[in-house]
């Protein structure tokens, strides 16, 4: 059956549209329409000490299964078989004691296996922390021991830089484009926002409406391709 172009393209932007839509509420999401992109960053408080905002201008580092390096706004982290993983479960990246170079941030495997990491938090500067219970074995006398087990780095790319996209919240860097790297709170990075989450690069209501309208438009064309097939067929029958 033939398909009119322009309905293939209006069906197409339905689809780029629904993404936009469907990932409006996606923390660290970014709009496959700049029209629909946020002019500004949004954030809304929440009671989870693992959730974070990253400064405006700012990504988080994250590894994916292939173990290729990408950056996400998705500060929705979470700790997984005591590893600290984003929103997508990707590894986030940081640094671990005097160490420079992006490892994966991992609470200690003993720790985790005696359920001795308390308290487990990300402080504004990025450090990941938490509190281990001892006890001195001659007093039997409990105390609490803050573990910083490393903490979070930062990447920010040149003004006007849009990123290679990988999916909805998670972006490459563009070919011979190299970010810089720090730490929240360094002097070159602000801080984190604790107890937040990034409401994501796309305007919901705009989003809806630019939604609507590609409906609106893809029916035109459908309405106007079938208009056009019946009167082909009116024209054939007359002449037969």
């Amino acid at each position: 059956m033939y398909v009119d172009p322009a309905v293939s393209l209006a069906q197409a932007r339905v689809l780029s549209r629904q993404a936009d839509a469907d990932n409006a509420y996606r923390p660290g999401a970014r709009a496959r329409n700049d029209d629909v992109a946020r002019t500004h960053t949004a954030s809304r408080p929440m009671l989870d000490p693992l959730s974070v905002v990253a400064p405006a201008d700012a990504y988080f580092l994250t590894n994916g299964s292939d173990g290729r390096r990408s950056y996400t706004r998705d500060g929705s982290l979470a700790v997984h078989d005591g590893r600290l993983v984003d929103g997508s479960g990707r590894p986030v990246l940081g640094t671990v004691g005097g160490e420079p170079m992006p490892q994966e941030l991992r609470i200690d495997p003993v720790d985790v296996a005696l359920g001795r990491a308390r308290d487990l938090r990300i402080e504004a500067d990025g450090h990941l922390v938490y509190d281990r219970r001892v006890v001195e074995p001659r007093t039997g006398t409990a105390a609490q021991q803050r573990v910083v087990v490393g903490r979070i780095l930062l990447a920010r790319f040149p003004a006007g830089t849009r990123l290679e996209p990988v999916d909805a919240s998670h972006g490459g860097a563009p070919v011979g484009i190299v970010p810089h790297v720090g730490r929240p709170g360094d002097g070159n990075f602000g801080s984190l926002e604790p107890f937040a989450r990034d409401e994501g690069g796309i305007d919901t209501d705009r989003s809806l409406d630019r939604l609507r309208q590609a409906y609106l438009a893809l029916d035109a064309m459908r309405a106007a391709q079938v208009a056009r097939a019946g009167v082909s067929k009116t024209a054939i029958d007359l002449l037969k």
